[in-house]
């Protein structure tokens, strides 16, 4: 689903559709990785491949309207659910909540992960 969500925002800025390096970048997930989720969305009429017109060499990853209705679903049920908490927790545990996930948003931004790129693959390599 958040494959769909990100492909699906950047459907609003754009009509182009993403690369799979953009995905990649957006989620922090390996090309691979994205390939293969792509290609199961894909078989599901999910998403669709287009090859970038002013680059050839270039694929494009865009929403089906099957995907469109999948993904505004899952919002709307997002959205439900949110004011669902927001209704539960009440509106002063709500501004507190908010509160802490901002915090952490700020130490995860300030803390990033390291590069997965350099990480050691099976161990037998010199540690830096």
């Amino acid at each position: 689903m958040t494959l769909l969500i990100c492909i699906a925002r950047a459907s609003h800025s754009s009509d182009l559709g993403l690369k799979v390096s953009e995905i990649s970048r957006f989620l922090g997930l390996t090309p691979p990785t994205v390939t293969q989720l792509i290609n199961s969305l894909e078989a599901k009429q999910m998403v669709e491949r287009q090859a970038d017109a002013s680059d050839r060499r270039v694929v494009r990853i865009k929403l089906t309207e099957q995907g469109k209705i999948i993904t505004r679903k899952a919002r709307n049920h997002m959205d439900s659910t949110l004011q669902k908490m927001v209704e539960y927790l009440g509106e002063k545990e709500s501004d507190q909540l908010a509160d802490l996930l901002m915090k952490v948003y700020t130490f995860m931004e300030e803390n990033p992960p390291p590069n997965l790129d350099r990480l050691q693959m099976n161990g037998d390599e010199k540690h830096d």
